[in-house]
């Protein structure tokens, strides 16, 4: 199996060719031109917008392209696309066009330059920004968590066999769930909080308690009167004091698995020492082929998000720049042993004269992304399909 294909060629014409060649994607990651002041390095007719803003024209290269990979997306899917304060308001706009808004999950802000863009006048920006939609939010397997963020401190307590856990009530704190919203798990239990033993039926020494909030209004518990009696070993009672006085609670011992089934879930802040940055994505290229790319994402922000997915995901960029995508597929197969597959693609966009890249002999981005793909494989295995796809003449 190979784990990437890279397609040469204006995305536009080649997304609609995907499908029939590798069927539906699960996830889409891309990075599009951010309308920096550039012009756009793409084919399209953008004539109707003629007259219009940097903003319209910005949109309408990119609306037939979202489309076209939201019917390439699988229903389980979800796709990221980075951007920055340029177009981070038209994107949102679009996304909720094209994906439709009860279909957005996440809008995430990532902390890609920690130190903060010193040029220019007003702010130091230090981040950007990706936005999270399915193709299919009721049918997605997008697990928004990550063993990564679990921190071992936050399990303060350990047992004689040298197990961490925490106390979390059993008492659900919501109080939209109450006596009158969840009425059969509003029930008394009884503990004892000398040996920490709690039953759903009275013992010697046990003492009747019911689930209230800390003003002493009815709660309801988050177990069932079963799961209580299947799991009573992970439950403890114990004193607490509330507002009125000392009362009996119940806790549930909250276990910090060493096996890395635990999970934790992802906020919507991505540190740069969590994910990396732009920095770091630099010295990764630069390891690979050269600094041949102007600000490259790292691959710790996409194994972020191939860690959302299952390791047998389907993935695609069709914005593929330096072909970070592809790299951190092969990190993530080489690492936990998994068979994502990545598609690329990228066009024969010209490097500036004179550019580090043009000066190393790659002549188009496309060539940059190839020759990371090549490097990738060589180094991590994988193998790399690679593909030209000839645009129809006009």
């Amino acid at each position: 199996m190979v784990w990437n294909t890279f397609v040469e060629g204006d995305n536009l014409d080649v997304l609609p060719t995907l499908e029939r060649a590798f069927g539906k994607v699960d996830l889409i990651y891309t990075d599009p031109p951010y309308n920096t002041g550039n012009e756009f390095a793409y084919r399209d007719d953008i004539r109707g917008v003629a007259g219009g803003t940097r903003h319209e024209a910005w949109v309408a290269m990119m609306r037939p392209r979202l489309a076209a990979a939201r019917a390439l997306l699988a229903d389980r899917g979800a796709i990221f696309v980075s951007i920055d304060d340029n177009e981070a308001a038209y994107l949102r706009l679009l996304m909720d066009e094209v994906f439709g808004e009860p279909n957005f999950l996440a809008q995430v802000v990532v902390n890609l330059n920690p130190k903060g863009r010193q040029l220019g006048r007003g702010f130091a920006t230090s981040h950007e920004y990706l936005l999270v939609y399915a193709r299919d939010a009721r049918q997605t397997v997008l697990d928004a968590s990550s063993p990564d963020t679990v921190v071992a401190s936050d399990f303060p307590l350990v047992d004689a066999r040298g197990r961490h856990y925490r106390h979390l009530p059993l008492r659900n704190t919501n109080k939209k769930f109450n006596p009158v919203t969840a009425r059969t798990l509003h029930f008394p239990v009884y503990g004892d909080p000398e040996s920490g033993l709690v039953l759903t039926r009275p013992f010697e020494g046990g003492q009747e308690i019911v689930p209230v909030f800390g003003d002493g209004t009815p709660a309801v518990w988050r177990w069932s009167a079963p799961l209580i009696d299947e799991r009573g070993a992970d439950l403890v009672c114990r004193v607490v004091r509330g507002k009125n006085g000392e009362r009996l609670d119940v806790f549930q011992k909250d276990w910090l698995h060493r096996d890395g089934g635990r999970r934790k879930k992802l906020r919507t802040i991505w540190l740069a020492e969590e994910v990396g940055s732009t920095d770091t994505a630099v010295a990764e290229l630069k390891e690979l082929v050269g600094h041949v790319f102007e600000s490259p994402k790292p691959t710790g922000l996409v194994r972020r998000i191939l860690a959302t997915m299952p390791d047998d995901a389907l993935v695609l960029d069709f914005f593929a720049g330096s072909g970070t995508t592809g790299h951190a597929v092969a990190l993530a197969n080489a690492e936990d042993g998994g068979t994502r597959r990545c598609l690329s693609v990228n066009s024969a966009e010209p490097t500036r004269v004179g550019s580090n890249a043009r000066n190393a002999g790659l002549l188009t981005v496309a060539d940059i992304t190839r020759a990371r793909l090549r490097a990738v494989a060589e180094r991590f295995g994988g193998g790399l399909d690679e593909r030209v796809h000839v645009s129809p003449v006009d």
